[in-house]
């Protein structure tokens, strides 16, 4: 009997893909629910595009482990991809009781905060960059915007003074830096740190992530506590500021928005649900291996492939969505945040921080107009991410001081 043969990969990085994502995503289709993907230059895994397939994957532990290890060998060192797959003693490459020991950390401790505080925080730091270019008539809402309330509202919580906001962007802006030399700056960056993070809050708690870490009665060590952090960075930064900056993208270029911040029409709400459908801030992660080989949505994958789940192309699966397009507005069956007992954990927090983002944008610069024709926006971001190049937007400048706390 003669073996069928396997589906040429579909490539999912470089700027083809980048530039029509959903052409890459059709191309899989033609494959099954499951198609072979190639996510780096000579690393290809089978990627899910379908979405009754990528829920039974995020729901089934039994037949399926996070753990990278055995399959770390086959990715190379030097590749973009390894940041993102490098096993690390976290809940995202854990297991079992070690995941739910893990995960109950991050979930019992976001608990803690009080959603009114985290509005509060955001809207400081929405007017401390407002304050920087409201008198300018013009900005890049990504570089000037998006990237950077995210690291401020991040750093506060786990309980850094407003300073070390930069040092956070410094240091994770070089660690995706295509120099050497910089990414090497921004793994030291990082590491100082998260030294000085741990050494403050181990002498001193606070009404923090980082104390409530350290005092978790699940009793993590010092690298733990530091590994629910960089978890924490490395699950909520990229993917909320895509989601602050697709949103945005989408108000703007959309006459049911326009009209909205200044006569009331569609809500900003509205928008995020429409961005977390169609643009998936974070498009495809969720990388799973089978613990033997298996028959899955009619792909043979062996024992220890690496599956990957893509969010954005199960959330615009023609074949099985479950909401119609129309529907969608408020529907949070969206898989932008995962499902599952690997779902986001955060998912209330981000939504609450990328809301009041865009809230207080819009209330102070209601006339505010993209720059550049919305067919003219460029992503990049590869395998993992939907990423705006820039974000260039106009409006009527304000004097200084009109932007106040």
């Amino acid at each position: 009997m003669t073996a069928t043969p396997l589906a040429a990969p579909v490539r999912i990085h470089g700027p083809e893909h980048d530039a029509d994502p959903r052409r890459s995503y059709d191309l899989l289709r033609m494959q099954g629910p499951v198609g072979r993907a190639e996510i780096s230059p000579g690393v290809v895994v089978h990627l899910v595009t379908d979405y009754r397939a990528a829920l039974d994957l995020l729901h089934d532990t039994d037949t399926w482990s996070k753990d990278t290890r055995p399959w770390m060998d086959r990715v190379p060192a030097d590749s973009p991809l390894m940041p993102h797959v490098q096993w690390r003693p976290s809940l995202f490459f854990a297991d079992g009781e070690q995941h739910a020991h893990l995960r109950s950390v991050i979930t019992d401790s976001f608990s803690l905060l009080d959603p009114h505080d985290v509005r509060n925080l955001t809207f400081r730091y929405a007017d401390t960059l407002l304050q920087q270019f409201a008198a300018d008539g013009e900005v890049d809402l990504v570089a000037q915007y998006a990237q950077q309330i995210p690291l401020m509202v991040f750093n506060a919580l786990f309980g850094m003074p407003d300073e070390y906001a930069q040092r956070l962007l410094t240091a994770l802006s070089g660690m995706v830096s295509s120099d050497p030399q910089q990414m090497a700056l921004g793994a030291q960056t990082l590491n100082e740190y998260l030294t000085t993070l741990y050494g403050t809050k181990a002498q001193q708690r606070g009404h923090d992530l980082t104390s409530w870490f350290i005092d978790h009665p699940n009793g993590l060590s010092p690298e733990d506590v530091l590994q629910q952090v960089i978890i924490v960075l490395g699950a909520g930064n990229e993917p909320l500021t895509n989601l602050i900056a697709s949103t945005l993208a989408r108000m703007l270029s959309d006459d049911r928005y326009f009209g909205s911040l200044t006569s009331g029409n569609l809500p900003i709400q509205h928008a995020i649900d429409e961005a977390l459908w169609n643009d998936s801030p974070l498009a495809n992660y969720s990388l799973h291996f089978p613990r033997y080989d298996v028959q899955f949505h009619g792909a043979f994958i062996p024992a220890g492939s690496p599956v990957m789940v893509s969010y954005a192309g199960a959330n615009t699966c023609p074949h099985s969505n479950p909401p119609r397009e129309e529907h969608r507005s408020g529907n949070k069956a969206h898989l932008a945040f995962a499902a599952g007992p690997h779902a986001c954990p955060a998912r209330s927090t981000a939504i609450l921080v990328a809301t009041a983002a865009i809230e207080r944008l819009t209330s102070y610069l209601p006339d505010i107009t993209l720059a550049v024709p919305a067919s003219e926006l460029s992503y990049h971001g590869g395998p993992i991410y939907r990423s705006l190049t820039a974000l260039p937007a106009r409006f009527t400048p304000l004097q200084p001081g009109r932007v106040t706390r």
